[in-house]
Protein backbone atom coordinates (compact mmCIF):
# COMPACT_ATOMS: atom_id res chain seq x y z
CA UNK A 1 0.00 0.00 0.00
CA UNK A 2 2.79 2.39 0.90
CA UNK A 3 4.61 1.74 -2.37
CA UNK A 4 1.44 2.28 -4.38
CA UNK A 5 0.60 5.60 -2.71
CA UNK A 6 4.20 6.79 -2.89
CA UNK A 7 4.52 6.03 -6.58
CA UNK A 8 1.20 7.36 -7.89
CA UNK A 9 0.18 10.03 -5.36
CA UNK A 10 -3.11 11.67 -6.34
CA UNK A 11 -3.41 9.55 -9.50
CA UNK A 12 -4.31 6.37 -7.59
CA UNK A 13 -7.46 5.54 -5.62
CA UNK A 14 -8.83 2.71 -3.50
CA UNK A 15 -11.89 0.91 -4.85
CA UNK A 16 -14.16 0.33 -1.86
CA UNK A 17 -17.13 -2.05 -2.10
CA UNK A 18 -18.53 -1.63 1.39
CA UNK A 19 -17.33 -5.00 2.69
CA UNK A 20 -14.17 -6.26 4.42
CA UNK A 21 -12.09 -4.32 1.90
CA UNK A 22 -12.36 -1.50 4.45
CA UNK A 23 -9.02 -3.03 5.47
CA UNK A 24 -7.49 -1.22 2.48
CA UNK A 25 -8.55 2.13 3.91
CA UNK A 26 -7.04 1.21 7.29
CA UNK A 27 -3.78 0.19 5.61
CA UNK A 28 -3.74 3.48 3.67
CA UNK A 29 -4.33 5.47 6.86
CA UNK A 30 -1.43 3.67 8.57
CA UNK A 31 0.98 4.79 5.84
CA UNK A 32 0.44 8.40 6.85
CA UNK A 33 0.14 9.37 3.20
CA UNK A 34 -2.86 11.14 1.61
CA UNK A 35 -5.18 8.76 -0.23
CA UNK A 36 -8.38 8.74 -2.28
CA UNK A 37 -11.30 6.31 -2.05
CA UNK A 38 -14.06 5.76 -4.60
CA UNK A 39 -17.08 3.49 -4.61
CA UNK A 40 -19.76 2.43 -7.10
CA UNK A 41 -23.29 3.29 -5.97
CA UNK A 42 -25.39 1.04 -8.19
CA UNK A 43 -28.69 2.20 -6.73
CA UNK A 44 -29.39 -1.38 -5.60
CA UNK A 45 -27.20 -1.65 -2.47
CA UNK A 46 -28.46 -2.75 0.94
CA UNK A 47 -29.47 -0.01 3.42
CA UNK A 48 -26.79 -1.39 5.76
CA UNK A 49 -24.14 -0.72 3.12
CA UNK A 50 -25.16 2.91 2.72
CA UNK A 51 -25.03 3.39 6.49
CA UNK A 52 -21.60 1.72 6.50
CA UNK A 53 -20.32 4.16 3.88
CA UNK A 54 -21.36 7.03 6.13
CA UNK A 55 -19.71 5.40 9.15
CA UNK A 56 -16.44 4.89 7.25
CA UNK A 57 -16.38 8.51 6.08
CA UNK A 58 -16.80 9.76 9.65
CA UNK A 59 -14.33 7.27 11.15
CA UNK A 60 -11.51 8.21 8.74
CA UNK A 61 -12.47 11.84 8.11
CA UNK A 62 -12.66 11.27 4.34
CA UNK A 63 -15.12 11.81 1.52
CA UNK A 64 -15.74 8.78 -0.65
CA UNK A 65 -15.93 9.63 -4.36
CA UNK A 66 -19.17 7.93 -5.41
CA UNK A 67 -19.71 6.92 -9.02
CA UNK A 68 -23.27 6.48 -10.29
CA UNK A 69 -24.68 4.70 -13.35
CA UNK A 70 -26.05 6.72 -16.25
CA UNK A 71 -29.72 7.38 -15.48
CA UNK A 72 -30.78 7.10 -19.12
CA UNK A 73 -29.13 3.67 -19.46
CA UNK A 74 -30.71 2.43 -16.22
CA UNK A 75 -34.10 3.73 -17.31
CA UNK A 76 -33.83 2.00 -20.70
CA UNK A 77 -32.76 -1.30 -19.10
CA UNK A 78 -35.54 -1.32 -16.51
CA UNK A 79 -38.25 -0.20 -18.93
CA UNK A 80 -37.35 -2.84 -21.49
CA UNK A 81 -36.53 -5.79 -19.22
CA UNK A 82 -37.90 -5.04 -15.76
CA UNK A 83 -36.23 -4.69 -12.38
CA UNK A 84 -35.08 -8.30 -12.00
CA UNK A 85 -34.12 -9.44 -15.51
CA UNK A 86 -30.78 -10.77 -14.20
CA UNK A 87 -32.56 -13.74 -12.62
CA UNK A 88 -33.63 -14.84 -16.12
CA UNK A 89 -30.80 -13.94 -18.48
CA UNK A 90 -27.76 -13.45 -16.24
CA UNK A 91 -26.30 -10.55 -14.29
CA UNK A 92 -23.84 -9.28 -16.88
CA UNK A 93 -26.05 -6.71 -18.61
CA UNK A 94 -27.20 -5.13 -15.35
CA UNK A 95 -23.65 -5.11 -13.95
CA UNK A 96 -22.35 -3.55 -17.14
CA UNK A 97 -24.78 -0.63 -16.83
CA UNK A 98 -24.66 -0.17 -13.06
CA UNK A 99 -21.04 -1.08 -12.28
CA UNK A 100 -18.67 -1.56 -15.21
CA UNK A 101 -19.38 1.65 -17.08
CA UNK A 102 -19.27 3.85 -13.96
CA UNK A 103 -16.00 2.15 -13.01
CA UNK A 104 -14.61 2.84 -16.46
CA UNK A 105 -15.39 6.53 -16.03
CA UNK A 106 -13.67 6.57 -12.64
CA UNK A 107 -10.54 4.84 -13.92
CA UNK A 108 -10.21 7.21 -16.88
CA UNK A 109 -9.06 9.84 -14.39
CA UNK A 110 -6.42 7.62 -12.73
CA UNK A 111 -3.08 6.02 -13.53
CA UNK A 112 -3.59 3.20 -11.03
CA UNK A 113 -6.20 1.72 -8.71
CA UNK A 114 -6.17 -0.44 -5.59
CA UNK A 115 -8.54 -3.36 -5.09
CA UNK A 116 -9.27 -5.80 -2.27
CA UNK A 117 -9.07 -8.91 -4.42
CA UNK A 118 -7.73 -12.04 -2.69
CA UNK A 119 -6.84 -15.40 -4.18
CA UNK A 120 -9.01 -17.25 -1.67
CA UNK A 121 -12.13 -15.20 -2.50
CA UNK A 122 -12.98 -17.11 -5.66
CA UNK A 123 -10.79 -20.10 -6.58
CA UNK A 124 -12.48 -20.30 -9.99
CA UNK A 125 -11.53 -16.78 -11.07
CA UNK A 126 -9.07 -15.19 -8.61
CA UNK A 127 -6.60 -17.95 -7.81
CA UNK A 128 -3.85 -16.30 -9.91
CA UNK A 129 -4.39 -12.65 -8.94
CA UNK A 130 -1.07 -10.78 -8.89
CA UNK A 131 -0.14 -8.19 -6.28
CA UNK A 132 0.69 -5.69 -9.04
CA UNK A 133 -0.33 -5.96 -12.68
CA UNK A 134 -1.07 -3.96 -15.79
CA UNK A 135 -4.84 -3.82 -15.94
CA UNK A 136 -5.83 -6.13 -18.83
CA UNK A 137 -9.28 -4.62 -19.36
CA UNK A 138 -9.56 -0.96 -18.40
CA UNK A 139 -7.73 2.17 -19.57
CA UNK A 140 -6.29 4.92 -17.41
CA UNK A 141 -5.61 8.63 -17.67
CA UNK A 142 -3.30 8.47 -20.68
CA UNK A 143 -5.50 6.06 -22.63
CA UNK A 144 -4.60 2.91 -24.51
CA UNK A 145 -3.53 -0.57 -23.52
CA UNK A 146 -1.15 -0.56 -20.56
CA UNK A 147 -2.16 2.88 -19.32
CA UNK A 148 -3.55 1.63 -15.99
CA UNK A 149 -1.81 -0.27 -13.17
CA UNK A 150 -3.85 -2.45 -10.83
CA UNK A 151 -2.65 -3.03 -7.26
CA UNK A 152 -4.05 -5.95 -5.26
CA UNK A 153 -2.10 -5.61 -1.99
CA UNK A 154 -4.03 -8.33 -0.10
CA UNK A 155 -3.93 -10.85 -2.97
CA UNK A 156 -1.92 -13.34 -0.90
CA UNK A 157 -3.69 -12.68 2.43
CA UNK A 158 -6.21 -15.19 3.82
CA UNK A 159 -9.68 -13.93 4.60
CA UNK A 160 -9.37 -14.95 8.26
CA UNK A 161 -6.23 -12.83 8.58
CA UNK A 162 -8.08 -9.84 7.12
CA UNK A 163 -10.74 -10.27 9.80
CA UNK A 164 -8.15 -10.65 12.56
CA UNK A 165 -6.63 -7.38 11.38
CA UNK A 166 -9.99 -5.58 11.36
CA UNK A 167 -10.77 -6.74 14.89
CA UNK A 168 -7.32 -5.86 16.20
CA UNK A 169 -7.53 -2.34 14.77
CA UNK A 170 -11.16 -1.86 15.87
CA UNK A 171 -12.15 -0.96 12.31
CA UNK A 172 -15.89 -0.41 11.58
CA UNK A 173 -17.45 -3.18 9.49
CA UNK A 174 -20.67 -3.63 7.54
CA UNK A 175 -23.42 -4.91 9.88
CA UNK A 176 -24.47 -7.40 7.17
CA UNK A 177 -21.42 -9.48 8.08
CA UNK A 178 -23.01 -10.31 11.44
CA UNK A 179 -26.07 -11.58 9.57
CA UNK A 180 -24.18 -14.23 7.60
CA UNK A 181 -23.16 -12.13 4.59
CA UNK A 182 -19.51 -12.54 3.62
CA UNK A 183 -19.17 -11.28 0.04
CA UNK A 184 -21.44 -8.23 -0.29
CA UNK A 185 -22.77 -6.71 -3.50
CA UNK A 186 -26.17 -5.45 -4.62
CA UNK A 187 -29.18 -6.43 -2.50
CA UNK A 188 -30.99 -8.60 -5.10
CA UNK A 189 -27.79 -10.50 -5.94
CA UNK A 190 -26.38 -11.13 -2.45
CA UNK A 191 -27.49 -13.51 0.28
CA UNK A 192 -26.05 -15.00 3.47
CA UNK A 193 -24.01 -18.19 3.24
CA UNK A 194 -24.29 -21.23 5.47
CA UNK A 195 -21.42 -22.59 7.59
CA UNK A 196 -18.99 -24.42 5.30
CA UNK A 197 -20.14 -22.64 2.14
CA UNK A 198 -17.63 -20.57 0.18
CA UNK A 199 -18.16 -16.81 0.42
CA UNK A 200 -18.90 -16.46 -3.32
CA UNK A 201 -21.82 -18.88 -2.94
CA UNK A 202 -23.72 -15.86 -1.66
CA UNK A 203 -23.33 -14.00 -4.98
CA UNK A 204 -25.41 -14.71 -8.12
CA UNK A 205 -26.28 -18.12 -6.69
CA UNK A 206 -28.44 -19.02 -9.69
CA UNK A 207 -25.47 -18.95 -12.07
CA UNK A 208 -22.42 -21.03 -12.94
CA UNK A 209 -19.89 -20.77 -10.11
CA UNK A 210 -17.03 -20.39 -12.62
CA UNK A 211 -18.38 -17.09 -13.94
CA UNK A 212 -18.96 -15.18 -10.70
CA UNK A 213 -17.34 -11.92 -11.73
CA UNK A 214 -19.44 -8.83 -12.41
CA UNK A 215 -17.04 -7.44 -15.02
CA UNK A 216 -14.95 -5.23 -12.71
CA UNK A 217 -12.26 -7.92 -12.62
CA UNK A 218 -12.99 -9.67 -15.90
CA UNK A 219 -9.26 -9.92 -16.62
CA UNK A 220 -9.10 -12.71 -14.01
CA UNK A 221 -11.03 -15.06 -16.24
CA UNK A 222 -9.47 -17.68 -18.44
CA UNK A 223 -10.51 -17.51 -22.10
CA UNK A 224 -13.13 -20.26 -21.86
CA UNK A 225 -14.61 -18.79 -18.69
CA UNK A 226 -14.61 -15.34 -20.25
CA UNK A 227 -16.58 -16.67 -23.19
CA UNK A 228 -19.17 -18.01 -20.78
CA UNK A 229 -19.19 -14.81 -18.76
CA UNK A 230 -19.70 -12.74 -21.87
CA UNK A 231 -22.63 -14.91 -22.82
CA UNK A 232 -26.15 -14.83 -21.46
CA UNK A 233 -25.30 -16.11 -18.01
CA UNK A 234 -25.48 -19.83 -18.74
CA UNK A 235 -22.60 -20.21 -21.16
CA UNK A 236 -24.79 -20.69 -24.23
CA UNK A 237 -23.34 -19.81 -27.61
CA UNK A 238 -24.60 -19.24 -31.13
CA UNK A 239 -24.04 -21.99 -33.65
CA UNK A 240 -21.52 -19.81 -35.48
CA UNK A 241 -19.25 -19.93 -32.45
CA UNK A 242 -19.83 -16.44 -31.04
CA UNK A 243 -20.96 -16.17 -27.45
CA UNK A 244 -24.47 -14.79 -26.94
CA UNK A 245 -23.90 -11.26 -25.72
CA UNK A 246 -25.88 -8.07 -25.53
CA UNK A 247 -24.78 -5.67 -28.23
CA UNK A 248 -22.62 -2.63 -27.48
CA UNK A 249 -22.12 0.82 -29.03
CA UNK A 250 -25.85 1.46 -28.80
CA UNK A 251 -26.74 5.03 -29.71
CA UNK A 252 -29.09 6.82 -32.06
CA UNK A 253 -26.04 8.70 -33.33
CA UNK A 254 -24.44 5.45 -34.55
CA UNK A 255 -25.26 3.61 -37.76
CA UNK A 256 -25.36 -0.20 -37.50
CA UNK A 257 -23.97 -1.64 -40.72
CA UNK A 258 -24.97 -5.04 -42.07
CA UNK A 259 -22.65 -7.10 -44.24
CA UNK A 260 -24.33 -5.70 -47.33
CA UNK A 261 -24.10 -2.19 -45.92
CA UNK A 262 -20.38 -2.24 -45.30
CA UNK A 263 -19.73 -3.97 -48.63
CA UNK A 264 -21.56 -1.13 -50.40
CA UNK A 265 -19.67 1.47 -48.34
CA UNK A 266 -16.32 -0.13 -49.19
CA UNK A 267 -17.13 -0.16 -52.92
CA UNK A 268 -17.96 3.54 -53.15
CA UNK A 269 -15.22 5.77 -54.55
CA UNK A 270 -17.14 9.03 -54.09
CA UNK A 271 -19.14 9.20 -50.88
CA UNK A 272 -21.41 12.04 -49.82
CA UNK A 273 -19.61 12.20 -46.48
CA UNK A 274 -16.69 10.44 -44.76
CA UNK A 275 -17.40 7.49 -42.44
CA UNK A 276 -15.76 6.22 -39.27
CA UNK A 277 -16.47 2.53 -38.64
CA UNK A 278 -15.46 0.30 -35.74
CA UNK A 279 -15.10 -3.43 -36.41
CA UNK A 280 -15.99 -5.04 -33.12
CA UNK A 281 -17.10 -8.08 -31.15
CA UNK A 282 -19.40 -7.37 -28.18
CA UNK A 283 -17.63 -9.97 -26.01
CA UNK A 284 -14.22 -8.31 -26.52
CA UNK A 285 -13.12 -6.46 -23.32
CA UNK A 286 -11.17 -3.89 -25.34
CA UNK A 287 -14.28 -3.11 -27.40
CA UNK A 288 -16.26 -2.76 -24.19
CA UNK A 289 -13.54 -0.49 -22.78
CA UNK A 290 -13.89 1.98 -25.68
CA UNK A 291 -17.69 1.87 -25.86
CA UNK A 292 -18.29 5.03 -23.85
CA UNK A 293 -15.73 7.12 -25.74
CA UNK A 294 -16.94 5.90 -29.16
CA UNK A 295 -20.59 6.65 -28.35
CA UNK A 296 -19.58 10.09 -27.04
CA UNK A 297 -17.62 10.69 -30.25
CA UNK A 298 -20.65 9.72 -32.36
CA UNK A 299 -22.85 12.15 -30.44
CA UNK A 300 -20.30 14.95 -30.85
CA UNK A 301 -20.09 14.33 -34.60
CA UNK A 302 -23.87 14.15 -35.14
CA UNK A 303 -24.75 16.64 -37.86
CA UNK A 304 -21.08 17.44 -38.57
CA UNK A 305 -20.92 15.70 -41.93
CA UNK A 306 -19.07 12.64 -40.62
CA UNK A 307 -21.01 9.40 -40.24
CA UNK A 308 -20.07 7.13 -37.33
CA UNK A 309 -20.92 3.45 -37.59
CA UNK A 310 -20.25 -0.03 -36.26
CA UNK A 311 -19.93 -3.43 -37.90
CA UNK A 312 -19.93 -6.63 -35.89
CA UNK A 313 -17.01 -8.54 -37.36
CA UNK A 314 -16.79 -11.74 -35.32
CA UNK A 315 -18.27 -15.17 -36.11
CA UNK A 316 -19.25 -15.65 -39.74
CA UNK A 317 -18.14 -12.12 -40.66
CA UNK A 318 -14.60 -12.43 -39.33
CA UNK A 319 -12.98 -13.96 -42.42
CA UNK A 320 -14.48 -11.26 -44.65
CA UNK A 321 -13.34 -8.54 -42.26
CA UNK A 322 -9.81 -9.94 -42.16
CA UNK A 323 -9.44 -10.22 -45.92
CA UNK A 324 -11.33 -7.10 -47.03
CA UNK A 325 -11.33 -4.69 -44.08
CA UNK A 326 -7.84 -4.99 -42.57
CA UNK A 327 -9.14 -6.61 -39.37
CA UNK A 328 -6.21 -7.70 -37.23
CA UNK A 329 -7.67 -7.67 -33.74
CA UNK A 330 -10.69 -6.21 -32.03
CA UNK A 331 -11.45 -3.37 -32.10
CA UNK A 332 -10.29 -2.15 -35.52
CA UNK A 333 -11.27 1.41 -36.47
CA UNK A 334 -11.46 2.48 -40.11
CA UNK A 335 -11.91 5.90 -41.71
CA UNK A 336 -13.56 5.92 -45.15
CA UNK A 337 -12.67 9.26 -46.85
CA UNK A 338 -15.08 11.00 -49.24
CA UNK A 339 -12.99 10.53 -52.35
CA UNK A 340 -11.13 7.26 -51.84
CA UNK A 341 -12.36 3.68 -51.93
CA UNK A 342 -9.67 2.36 -49.59
CA UNK A 343 -10.27 2.95 -45.86
CA UNK A 344 -7.52 4.24 -43.58
CA UNK A 345 -6.86 2.17 -40.46
CA UNK A 346 -6.47 3.87 -37.08
CA UNK A 347 -3.15 2.57 -35.77
CA UNK A 348 -3.02 3.94 -32.23
CA UNK A 349 -4.01 2.10 -29.05
CA UNK A 350 -5.42 5.37 -27.66
CA UNK A 351 -9.18 5.23 -28.15
CA UNK A 352 -10.31 8.23 -26.12
CA UNK A 353 -12.52 10.90 -27.70
CA UNK A 354 -9.74 13.47 -28.22
CA UNK A 355 -7.41 11.00 -29.92
CA UNK A 356 -10.12 9.71 -32.26
CA UNK A 357 -11.23 13.26 -33.05
CA UNK A 358 -7.67 14.23 -33.93
CA UNK A 359 -7.51 11.23 -36.31
CA UNK A 360 -10.73 12.30 -38.00
CA UNK A 361 -9.78 15.98 -38.27
CA UNK A 362 -6.45 15.07 -39.84
CA UNK A 363 -8.20 13.18 -42.63
CA UNK A 364 -11.59 14.79 -43.20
Amino acid sequence: MDRALEKFGDDIAIAFSGAEDVALIEYAKLTGRPFRVFSLDTGRLNPETYRFFDEVEKHYGIRIEYMFPDSVEVQALVRSKGLFSFYEDGHQECCRVRKVRPLRRALKGLRAWITGQRKDQSPGTRSEVAVVQVDPVFEGLEGGVGSLVKWNPVANVDGKDIWNFLRAMNVPVNSLHSQGFVSIGCEPCTRPVLPGQHEREGRWWWEDAKAKECGLHKGNLKQDSAAQLNGNGNGAAHSNGTATQSDIFNSQSLVTLSRTGIENLARLENRKEPWLVVLYAPWCPFCQAMEESYVELAEKLAGSGVKVAKFRADGEQKEYAQTELQLGSFPTILFFPKHSSRPIKYASEKRDVDSLMAFINALR
